[in-house]
């Protein structure tokens, strides 16, 4: 949600890919792959924010958060930033999705953006349900 140098983002794309690689996710069983060469991320983050009510996203911790350690300017992409989230959640059709304890309101958020969706359109995303980790 912060411009970068692309030098910078090009090198962050690769160290995390290597730290992927380094904690064992083997991409022959695995699809490892650049969200940002998918634009159905972005496409379904716009439909799904057209579902999505302002209040609710002002109300989340991270952005009072975040929008305080950037004096009170906080972007409409660090505001939108948890529809994203949701998207990505919701367009593999996930059913379980691992998360800390940061971001189990990110989670519930997606879970009504699913409900919401599919009451207005159909059952179409299933609901995921939290998968969270003692550690």
């Amino acid at each position: 949600t912060m411009p970068k140098e692309p030098a910078v983002l090009r090198q962050n794309i690769l160290d995390t890919t290597a730290a992927i690689l380094a904690c064992g996710i083997d991409p022959k069983k695995c699809f490892v792959f650049r969200q940002s060469l998918v634009p159905e991320h972005a496409e379904l983050a716009w439909i799904l924010g057209c579902l999505t009510n302002v209040p609710r996203l002002l109300r989340l911790p991270q952005w009072k958060m975040k929008r305080a350690s950037q004096n009170s300017e906080g972007t409409v992409g660090l505001l939108t930033y948890p529809v994203l989230q949701a998207a990505d959640i919701l367009l593999y059709k996930s059913t379980r999705v691992p998360v800390g304890e940061d971001q189990v309101l990110h989670l519930e958020l997606a879970q009504d953006i699913a409900q919401h969706f599919n009451k207005k359109y159909g059952e179409f995303f299933p609901v995921p349900k939290a998968i969270l980790s003692e550690l």
